[in-house]
């Protein structure tokens, strides 16, 4: 048998020298992330073992994929080209290039993991799409020359080291039969990687940390791209159709509820009294963690103005994100809709005229809806979206030379947007229109640039800047703003769309999910602080609370003034795993059909697996029947 093998793979032996040199550099990635995060690993010396060894097993799997195209390559190439000395030529040249692009990759990665705190996932395939933003955005952020100059000092080194090894290469005539044959001994191994390996099985431990790294990069990246829209039913826990109906009934008092009604969590809500007119402002935040706010705590008075807002505002400070994209959080504050697996609704297809809008309710009471961004808007998907559920859309391709003092490739400083942002209501209020303006603020990302003079933080210098800098602008909007005549009529809602970060040693790390929320209105509203469990699919249903306003109601979320003790609960989850959040419990729902249930202090966020048979399974049911009916709602509608 070896000796069948040895002839048959004897042409395809320049394979193993690509395969060496990609499980090398891999790790020698993989070691320089472990030491990045090493005071998160509890076990370092056995940590280091399973990291290794299962590491190097996984760079083996991404590697059959790798062998396709080099195999394919010296298939074709034909005897007399082979045997000739200007083989050693392309062989070589083909070996350098692949140890550049594998040594960018190294790069590339530590860069990615630095920002994310993971291995590539669904965040890397989007990057993919929108290249021109992220190119730009690289090029601002790093110095590009003295790393691309470094990484072709390293591939060089490499190359001088192991290049000769081709050397050895026998040269032989070969039959097409023993070619052919080699080829698909070869193609054996990534077609059982394929149908038997997948990304999760990296996960061994309770510490996500170990589990990233024992990842390979592209193979995470492959699977993010593969597994970017799962459907909810095929890879997670489900209940009966009827039981979820009649906890949906339960849970949000569904009293005119028919059983042949489609939409399960329809209903009406009615209001008693006179429906108000106030103007709404809702500005969200790029990146804003609650940890940034002295008002939680921070000390390095980085907030300044809106921890002033907040002592005049009704604050809330047991407040959720739903996810750790900009879209999870657009995508949760405007349709009260909790994470489903994969994309955002927001990017995925079919999406026009949602049943759960609150750009829809908004225009039908007679307002004028506008989405007001720095960037281009094309980016993810949200013009589209927003344009198809009530707004109409202005973004950078709106502002004139004159309105953009200063901007990076994620858009205009929030100074320039704010203008803007001003100039919006002025036209509104002219025409006599209440007016809805969602903001989406840029300046709090990577490369953490912004107008000199403005703050005592130099531009450019990491992430505590761009933080101080974007609440510079909030403050001199609202001081902007107290000057104009529909001040006193304007409800402004201040929130962020996600955490800075969301890695961690847990599977869903609570406290990378908290951020402010808070309404500020003098004259209308009275400051308070309420400390309820809450997240992102609570604004629309409590702004409209303060509206006082009857709509019909797809809305997942309540208003957080009326929740009882019973009520309060949060919804955290990536692309994957999806979590609810409740009286100090969290059950994480996984795919391959799993749940995990964890006990969380919330004053200190300390985690633990809590192995309460009986709870895990009230939460668990619990946490299908909001997950699955929002799956069904969606499908339900995109169908259509």
């Amino acid at each position: 048998m070896s000796n069948f093998l040895f002839k048959h793979l004897e042409r395809y032996k320049s394979i193993l020298f690509f395969c060496i040199a990609f499980v090398i550099i891999s790790l020698i990635t993989r070691c320089i992330l472990f030491f990045s995060i090493f005071a998160e690993i509890s076990t370092p010396l056995l940590a280091i073992l399973k990291v290794i060894i299962l590491g190097i097993f996984f760079d083996v799997v991404t590697f059959s994929y790798i062998i396709i195209p080099l195999s394919l390559f010296i298939f074709f190439i034909p005897n007399k080209l082979y045997n000739h000395k200007s083989f050693s030529y392309i062989i070589k040249s083909t070996y350098f290039f692949f140890l550049t692009l594998i040594t960018f990759n190294g790069f590339s990665e530590y860069l990615f993991f630095d920002e994310f705190g993971v291995r590539y996932n669904f965040i890397a395939v989007d990057y993919l799409v929108y290249t021109n933003e992220v190119v730009n955005n690289i090029l601002e952020s790093y110095p590009m020359i003295k790393i691309s100059g470094l990484i072709l000092l390293i591939s060089l080194m490499f190359f001088l080291l192991t290049q000769h090894y081709f050397n050895s290469l026998k040269k032989e005539k070969i039959l097409l039969r023993k070619k052919i044959t080699g080829f698909l001994i070869i193609l054996l191994l990534p077609v059982l990687s394929y149908f038997t390996i997948s990304d999760n099985m990296s996960e061994i431990s309770y510490n996500k940390y170990e589990n990233n790294l024992i990842k390979n990069g592209i193979h995470s990246l492959f699977s993010a791209f593969i597994n970017n829209k799962l459907d909810y039913k095929d890879f997670y826990l489900t209940l009966d159709e009827k039981k979820i109906k009649t906890k949906i009934k339960n849970l949000y008092d569904i009293r005119n509820y028919q059983n042949n009604l489609k939409h399960k969590i329809f209903r009406k809500i009615k209001k008693s009294g006179i429906e108000q007119k106030y103007n709404v402002i809702l500005i969200t935040v790029e990146s804003l963690s609650s940890d940034f706010l002295g008002a939680f705590g921070n000390k390095q008075n980085l907030t300044p103005n809106l921890d002033k807002i907040a002592e005049k505002s009704i604050f809330f400070t047991n407040f959720y994100a739903t996810g750790t994209r900009t879209v999870r959080g657009l995508e949760a504050i405007s349709l009260s809709f909790p994470p489903t697996p994969g994309r955002s609704i927001i990017k995925r297809p079919n999406n026009e005229n949602m049943l759960s809008s609150i750009g829809k309710i908004f225009q039908q009471k007679g307002y004028q809806n506008k989405y007001i961004y720095g960037g281009h808007g094309y980016f993810d998907n949200m013009n589209y979206f927003f344009e198809n559920n009530g707004f109409s859309i202005v973004d950078r391709t709106d502002m004139s030379n004159d309105e953009i003092t200063f901007s990076t490739a994620w858009g205009v400083c929030d100074e320039n947007l704010f203008d803007r942002a001003i100039k919006e209501c002025d036209k509104s209020y002219k025409k006599h229109q209440p007016f809805f303006n969602l903001i989406m603020t840029t300046s709090n990302h990577r490369p953490y640039k912004y107008p000199d003079l403005r703050i005592d933080i130099k531009s450019g210098t990491g992430r505590e800047g761009a933080v101080k800098y974007t609440d510079y602008a909030i403050g001199k909007f609202i001081n902007s703003s107290k000057r104009k005549k529909w001040f006193k009529n304007t409800i402004f809602i201040i929130v962020a769309d996600h955490c800075a970060s969301s890695a961690g040693r847990e599977e869903l790390n609570v406290k990378k999910y908290h951020i402010p929320f808070m309404i500020y209105a003098p004259g209308i509203l009275h400051p308070e602080v309420i400390t309820k469990l809450c997240s992102q699919i609570d604004v629309a249903p409590t702004i409209l609370d303060i509206m006082n306003w009857s709509y019909n109601s797809y809305f997942f979320g309540k208003s957080i003034f009326k929740m009882n003790r019973n009520e309060e609960r949060a919804f955290i989850a990536n692309y994957q795993k999806l979590g609810l959040l409740k009286n100090k419990e969290l059950i994480v729902l996984s795919p391959q059909k799993e749940s995990n249930l964890y006990a969380v202090d919330l004053k200190n966020y300390f985690i633990k697996q809590n192995n309460n048979f009986q709870l895990k399974k009230n939460m668990e049911e619990l946490a299908i029947c909001y997950y699955q009916t929002a799956y069904d709602l969606f499908r339900e509608h995109e169908s259509k």
